[in-house]
């Protein structure tokens, strides 16, 4: 079960930025290629102040910092020159959705989409959207957010493609950690159930993140996010997070084992792909965090690259 697709992690939430410019972004490019790699997919186009590109519509209404760098035609550029399929990340507010004002961030990001479409659409690497909202049985009336944001999205691009990447409520997350209860595998799928048919028709490729529940808890979640995805007529990647939610520091790159055994669960429930969260920090030759270049050399070393 290679991987074949990456988050890019540019307006982070909760990950050290590598400071990087075209430079060394189009040599991360290259390793992305050098092991399959073929869609990148920017995880958002802001979060709360920061943006990744001057979006007037954001800046006309929200209290965000100009950004120095068109990080969007950055990546869209170095996307055409490897010929790889970029996937625009929504905006997040970081309060309207919390908050309850989802009509607030709904309108926020059909705006947004219409600027985008007129600005960057021309690059031929552009091949989608990801709706960068990420829900869990928690938060599911957000999924009004999916349903319209997606619907126009696809309307506005001539049908192009678009991608979720939701959570399992379980052990890991970080509701359960404080006292929480971890949902069962079983309220898993019926209120997922109850969420993709509320948003049938905006989604085509559902991703679940694989690092909130347990290694022995995964395969079964696999199962059944492949059989709700298939039964609303949705495409079924896994979200293979590179990341080690096991540490007592966030985050460090994870261990080969660990990666391994994920990637063979996913091969097993029959997901369609793999995207992973993500490839520049955790597992790239060129990252910050000297244990990725390793993790990089025994992915290749697995696949023969």
């Amino acid at each position: 079960m290679p991987i074949h697709a990456t988050f890019l992690d540019e307006v982070s939430w909760d990950i050290p930025h590598q400071n990087w410019g075209v430079l060394e972004w189009d040599l991360d490019f290259q390793s992305m290629k050098a092991i399959g790699i073929n869609t990148v997919v920017m995880i958002r186009s802001g979060l709360g102040w920061w943006i990744a590109s001057p979006f007037e519509t954001i800046l006309k209404t929200e209290d965000v910092y100009y950004p120095p760098v068109d990080l969007t035609e950055m990546f869209l550029t170095l996307a055409d020159k490897y010929n790889m399929n970029f996937m625009f990340g929504m905006y997040d507010s970081g309060r309207y959705w919390i908050e309850g004002k989802y009509q607030k961030e709904i309108d926020l990001n059909l705006r947004l989409i219409d600027e985008v479409w007129e600005k960057y659409g021309h690059h031929p690497s552009f091949k989608g959207w990801y709706l960068s909202q990420e829900i869990s049985r928690r938060t599911k009336n957000m999924s009004k957010i999916y349903a319209e944001v997606g619907k126009h999205a696809k309307k506005v691009s001539g049908n192009l493609t678009t991608l979720v990447s939701p959570y399992i409520h379980g052990v890991k997350t970080d509701q359960v950690m404080s006292g929480d209860s971890a949902i069962t595998i079983q309220e898993h799928e019926k209120e997922w159930n109850e969420i993709l048919t509320n948003v049938e028709g905006a989604i085509d490729i559902l991703a679940f993140q694989d690092g909130q529940v347990n290694y022995h808890e995964l395969a079964d979640y696999l199962e059944v996010n492949k059989k709700l995805a298939d039964a609303h007529q949705m495409r079924c990647w896994t979200n293979i997070e590179s990341f080690d939610r096991d540490m007592p520091i966030r985050f460090l790159p994870i261990k080969w084992e660990k990666l391994l055994l994920k990637l063979e669960a996913a091969r097993l429930a029959g997901m369609e792909d793999a995207i992973t969260f993500e490839f520049s920090h955790f597992m790239s030759p060129n990252s910050t965090y000297p244990q990725a270049k390793f993790l990089y050399e025994r992915y290749r070393e697995h696949f023969t690259i």
